[in-house]
């Protein structure tokens, strides 16, 4: 079986192994709209969605941003079968987790590549 990473609203990767809760929360700076989805590994707070315009009363956006995590968990449940390493991403323009091989990512880079010889200066 392959890793499994998140993929954090900096770009960043989280190993999805590593994390120990998923929460939400309403919008950082708005108080009536938006929630933040974030995921925590080793007691750090990774935020993987930001959505400061979805508008709605609290418990509706926290309601949808419950639904969001439900699709995250089945999202990393359908890419553990995977025999490579896969990178679950939230694309905001449609709403919905996707899934992609890690080596399409990084420009198809093999699985395992051999080490680089290093060259110092003498």
């Amino acid at each position: 079986m392959g890793e499994l990473w998140i993929r954090t609203i900096s770009n960043g990767l989280v190993r999805a192994d590593k994390v120990t809760e998923i929460s939400s929360t309403r919008g950082s700076l708005q108080e009536d709209q938006g929630y933040s989805l974030k995921v925590i590994v080793d007691g750090k707070a990774h935020v993987v969605i930001d959505d400061s315009e979805i508008q709605g009363t609290l418990a509706e956006r926290l309601e949808y941003a419950r639904h969001v995590e439900d699709a995250l968990l089945l999202a990393m449940d359908e890419a553990k079968g995977s025999d490579v390493a896969m990178v679950v991403c939230y694309e905001h323009e449609n709403e919905r987790w996707s899934l992609a091989a890690a080596a399409e990512l990084v420009g198809g880079l093999p699985a395992h590549a051999p080490p680089r010889e290093m060259t110092g200066a003498s």
